[in-house]
């Protein structure tokens, strides 16, 4: 843990690794904030708190896969997710392909995981936000599942903005850790080794 808090000084960021959500004690622990949820994994794993001011969001450097990177969690609302995004790009000159967004996905059973190179929004807000800003859709991704509206009457701002059943939250966490373990390989290079381990898996 001690290395990873204290290796800063090793060279500058190598990647960043952002988590989309919304701020604020009344969006914790909500769908919309897995994205949040997965940096906090990734951040407890590499013994960092995610508490710093910075390019609009809470951020901290880390150490993960043997890479220095900077976590990100965008405090600018998801919708504005890019404002931060694409600050934190321009002061390390980083492009897309060396900045992972982790964010959540209704399309996918809850705490299933799909890995993505690059792509469209696939209909997600954060994600459109950031594709505009930076003009590119470059961005390696992981998609957290969960899961779709339980009936079609369900507003889909409600159930975003809903949290977990216990169950799902058990479910969820076992898809943090994957989250976390993925990202070591995607710093690493090791697209299609973490998909061919990661993509599907809950």
């Amino acid at each position: 843990m001690l290395f990873s808090k204290n290796s800063f000084s090793a060279g500058p960021v190598e990647w960043i690794l952002a988590g989309l959500g919304n701020p604020g004690s009344q969006y914790e622990g909500t769908r919309h904030n897995t994205g949040f949820m997965a940096l906090d994994t990734i951040a407890k794993k590499a013994g960092v708190s995610i508490d710093k001011l910075q390019f609009q969001g809470q951020c901290a450097q880390a150490v993960v896969g043997g890479k220095k990177v900077l976590l990100l969690k965008p405090s600018t609302y998801m919708n504005l997710s890019g404002q931060s995004v694409t600050a934190a790009m321009r002061f390390y000159k980083l492009p897309p392909e060396r900045t992972i967004i982790f964010f959540d996905d209704i399309s996918l059973p809850c705490g299933r995981l799909r890995l993505r190179r690059k792509g469209s929004d696939g209909g997600h807000n954060g994600m459109k936000n950031i594709i505009y800003l930076a003009g590119s859709d470059q961005f390696p991704r992981v998609k957290i599942g969960i899961g779709a509206k339980p009936t079609p009457q369900w507003d889909l701002a409600d159930w975003v903005l809903s949290r977990f059943s216990n169950e799902d939250s058990q479910q969820m966490q076992q898809s943090f850790q994957h989250a976390a373990e993925a990202a070591e390989l995607l710093v690493n290079g090791k697209m299609v080794e973490a998909m061919n381990l990661y993509n599907g898996k809950g």
